[in-house]
Protein backbone atom coordinates (compact mmCIF):
# COMPACT_ATOMS: atom_id res chain seq x y z
CA UNK A 1 0.00 0.00 0.00
CA UNK A 2 1.86 3.26 -1.12
CA UNK A 3 1.62 6.24 1.03
CA UNK A 4 -1.32 8.31 -0.53
CA UNK A 5 -3.69 5.31 -0.11
CA UNK A 6 -2.12 4.86 3.34
CA UNK A 7 -2.89 8.57 4.28
CA UNK A 8 -5.19 10.13 1.23
CA UNK A 9 -5.63 13.72 3.37
CA UNK A 10 -1.92 13.69 3.57
CA UNK A 11 -1.63 13.36 -0.22
CA UNK A 12 -4.97 16.08 -0.52
CA UNK A 13 -2.61 18.65 1.47
CA UNK A 14 0.30 18.19 -0.70
CA UNK A 15 -1.83 18.63 -3.05
CA UNK A 16 -3.22 22.18 -1.82
CA UNK A 17 0.73 23.54 -0.99
CA UNK A 18 1.58 22.32 -4.20
CA UNK A 19 -0.98 24.08 -6.13
CA UNK A 20 -0.51 27.28 -3.70
CA UNK A 21 3.22 27.34 -4.49
CA UNK A 22 4.90 26.02 -7.23
CA UNK A 23 2.22 23.58 -9.26
CA UNK A 24 -0.67 24.20 -12.20
CA UNK A 25 -3.44 25.73 -10.58
CA UNK A 26 -7.34 26.41 -12.28
CA UNK A 27 -7.40 29.71 -9.77
CA UNK A 28 -4.59 31.36 -11.54
CA UNK A 29 -0.55 32.27 -10.48
CA UNK A 30 0.21 30.76 -7.62
CA UNK A 31 2.97 32.07 -5.45
CA UNK A 32 6.17 31.04 -7.04
CA UNK A 33 4.81 32.22 -10.72
CA UNK A 34 3.72 35.67 -9.70
CA UNK A 35 7.51 35.76 -8.53
CA UNK A 36 9.11 34.66 -11.87
CA UNK A 37 10.99 37.26 -14.26
CA UNK A 38 10.55 39.98 -11.16
CA UNK A 39 13.85 41.88 -11.16
CA UNK A 40 14.94 43.07 -7.80
CA UNK A 41 14.15 46.83 -8.87
CA UNK A 42 10.38 45.72 -9.16
CA UNK A 43 10.16 43.87 -6.40
CA UNK A 44 11.82 46.85 -4.56
CA UNK A 45 8.73 48.98 -5.94
CA UNK A 46 6.40 50.18 -3.22
CA UNK A 47 3.05 51.80 -4.16
CA UNK A 48 3.09 54.18 -1.59
CA UNK A 49 5.05 55.41 1.84
CA UNK A 50 4.88 52.40 4.50
CA UNK A 51 3.69 50.34 2.06
CA UNK A 52 4.50 46.61 1.45
CA UNK A 53 6.79 45.51 -1.41
CA UNK A 54 6.92 42.48 -3.46
CA UNK A 55 10.17 41.61 -2.10
CA UNK A 56 9.00 41.68 1.72
CA UNK A 57 5.88 40.02 0.46
CA UNK A 58 7.94 36.76 -0.36
CA UNK A 59 9.82 36.97 2.69
CA UNK A 60 6.39 37.37 4.38
CA UNK A 61 5.37 33.69 2.67
CA UNK A 62 8.86 32.70 3.81
CA UNK A 63 8.39 33.38 7.36
CA UNK A 64 5.12 31.92 7.90
CA UNK A 65 5.72 28.83 6.24
CA UNK A 66 9.00 28.38 8.83
CA UNK A 67 6.31 29.40 11.65
CA UNK A 68 4.36 25.98 10.99
CA UNK A 69 7.13 24.17 10.07
CA UNK A 70 8.33 25.06 13.60
CA UNK A 71 4.47 24.23 14.80
CA UNK A 72 5.04 20.61 13.47
CA UNK A 73 8.62 19.92 15.09
CA UNK A 74 9.77 22.30 17.20
CA UNK A 75 13.30 21.56 16.32
CA UNK A 76 15.95 23.67 17.84
CA UNK A 77 18.37 23.84 14.51
CA UNK A 78 15.17 25.27 12.49
CA UNK A 79 15.71 28.92 12.28
CA UNK A 80 14.48 31.74 10.09
CA UNK A 81 17.99 33.14 8.59
CA UNK A 82 16.72 37.17 9.87
CA UNK A 83 15.82 38.40 13.12
CA UNK A 84 12.79 39.56 13.62
CA UNK A 85 9.16 38.22 12.34
CA UNK A 86 6.26 38.68 10.11
CA UNK A 87 7.38 41.38 7.83
CA UNK A 88 11.25 42.11 7.23
CA UNK A 89 11.88 45.67 5.08
CA UNK A 90 13.56 44.64 2.02
CA UNK A 91 15.72 45.74 0.15
CA UNK A 92 18.23 47.07 2.89
CA UNK A 93 19.91 49.77 1.19
CA UNK A 94 20.04 49.44 -3.08
CA UNK A 95 17.84 46.79 -4.94
CA UNK A 96 20.54 43.94 -5.57
CA UNK A 97 19.63 41.00 -7.68
CA UNK A 98 22.18 39.12 -5.51
CA UNK A 99 19.88 39.93 -2.55
CA UNK A 100 16.93 39.21 -4.10
CA UNK A 101 17.61 35.80 -5.48
CA UNK A 102 19.22 35.03 -1.70
CA UNK A 103 15.65 35.49 -0.32
CA UNK A 104 13.58 33.54 -3.19
CA UNK A 105 16.14 31.05 -2.36
CA UNK A 106 14.82 31.33 1.72
CA UNK A 107 11.31 31.07 0.60
CA UNK A 108 11.96 28.01 -2.01
CA UNK A 109 14.03 26.22 1.33
CA UNK A 110 11.21 26.78 3.64
CA UNK A 111 8.56 25.78 1.43
CA UNK A 112 10.21 22.35 0.70
CA UNK A 113 11.51 22.34 4.41
CA UNK A 114 7.43 22.07 5.04
CA UNK A 115 6.40 19.94 2.64
CA UNK A 116 9.08 17.35 3.49
CA UNK A 117 7.63 17.50 7.03
CA UNK A 118 3.91 17.73 5.86
CA UNK A 119 4.85 14.78 3.55
CA UNK A 120 5.89 12.65 6.82
CA UNK A 121 3.04 12.67 8.96
CA UNK A 122 -0.05 10.41 9.09
CA UNK A 123 -3.79 10.83 8.30
CA UNK A 124 -3.98 10.23 12.34
CA UNK A 125 -1.70 12.88 13.44
CA UNK A 126 -3.62 15.52 10.82
CA UNK A 127 -6.48 16.35 13.84
CA UNK A 128 -3.61 16.76 16.56
CA UNK A 129 -2.89 20.08 17.88
CA UNK A 130 0.47 21.10 18.09
CA UNK A 131 2.33 22.20 21.43
CA UNK A 132 1.64 25.80 21.88
CA UNK A 133 -1.39 26.35 19.09
CA UNK A 134 -4.43 26.45 19.10
CA UNK A 135 -5.18 25.06 15.75
CA UNK A 136 -5.47 21.55 14.48
CA UNK A 137 -2.44 20.50 11.89
CA UNK A 138 -4.67 20.15 8.81
CA UNK A 139 -6.00 23.92 9.39
CA UNK A 140 -1.94 25.22 9.76
CA UNK A 141 -1.22 23.00 6.38
CA UNK A 142 -4.06 24.24 4.80
CA UNK A 143 -4.03 27.90 5.88
CA UNK A 144 -0.19 27.84 4.78
CA UNK A 145 -1.66 27.10 1.21
CA UNK A 146 -4.00 29.72 1.27
CA UNK A 147 -1.53 32.09 2.56
CA UNK A 148 0.50 31.31 -0.27
CA UNK A 149 -2.54 32.23 -2.64
CA UNK A 150 -3.52 35.46 -1.39
CA UNK A 151 -0.22 37.11 -1.60
CA UNK A 152 0.64 35.50 -4.79
CA UNK A 153 -2.82 37.84 -5.64
CA UNK A 154 -1.70 40.08 -3.80
CA UNK A 155 2.22 40.21 -6.05
CA UNK A 156 0.00 39.95 -9.17
CA UNK A 157 -1.81 43.21 -8.35
CA UNK A 158 1.94 45.30 -7.27
CA UNK A 159 3.17 44.42 -10.60
CA UNK A 160 0.09 45.69 -12.43
CA UNK A 161 0.18 48.63 -10.44
CA UNK A 162 3.80 49.46 -11.10
CA UNK A 163 3.22 49.03 -14.87
CA UNK A 164 0.79 52.19 -14.43
CA UNK A 165 3.61 54.06 -12.96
Amino acid sequence: MSGVERNPRVALLLRAIDQAYDRKSWHGPVLRGSLRGVTAVEAAWRPAPKRHNVWEIALHAAYWKYRILRRLYHPAEIRFPYPGSDYFPRPEGAPSEAAWRADLKVLADVHRALRAAVAALTDAALDSIPEGSKTPIVDLVLGIAYHDIYHAGQIQLLKRLREGV
